[in-house]
């Protein structure tokens, strides 16, 4: 019997939840557990084995993903031979949570280093050819203090650090 929805939005989810294809779509949540600590919510077997719908929860965020399905038109970033995509996550420990997805294997593009907005952030991408912007906020900036920053960073050393923060 179906009964209704109590709610619009189901509970524990937000109104804008990333839903990503992976060529392996079983083996990048066995790493999104070991890189990110992700716990898998559902999983749902299709055809030949391939996942036709999963979900891991990555610190109160939902990440939906299914294995690629090229004869419906579903392709992952290696098929597409890249991706525009970056899924970005914030942490308590930047640096930490880097090397753990290294890891778990993900290649470093970008180490970690204070960026002009506030945030240490640095990037990653998976085995599966997805990018990952990861960061810890450091600082609350004014958007003057950002722009300020930013124009003032040159070649990015020294961004986001407190001694260099504009003064009001």
């Amino acid at each position: 019997m179906n009964t209704p929805a109590s709610k619009p939005i189901p509970e524990g989810m937000h109104t804008l939840t990333p839903h990503i294809v992976c060529e392996g779509a079983a083996q990048a949540i066995d790493f999104f557990k070991k890189a990110f600590n992700a716990q898998e919510i559902t999983r749902l077997a299709g055809p030949n084995g391939k996942v036709m719908h999963a979900a891991v929860r990555i610190g109160d965020s939902v990440l939906m993903l299914m294995d690629d399905f090229p004869e419906w038109g579903s392709l992952g970033p290696k098929a597409l031979k890249g991706t525009p995509v970056t899924l970005h996550l914030y942490v308590e420990d930047v640096d930490a949570a880097i090397k753990q997805a290294v890891a778990a294997g993900a290649q470093v593009t970008m180490p970690p280093a204070d960026m002009f907005w506030g945030d240490r952030y640095g990037q990653v991408v998976d085995p599966y050819g997805h990018r990952w912007s990861i960061a810890t906020h450091k600082f609350d900036l004014t958007p003057d203090e950002i722009r300020e920053n930013m124009a003032k960073m040159g070649d990015m050393q020294g961004c986001g650090d407190p001694a260099k923060k504009p003064q009001p």
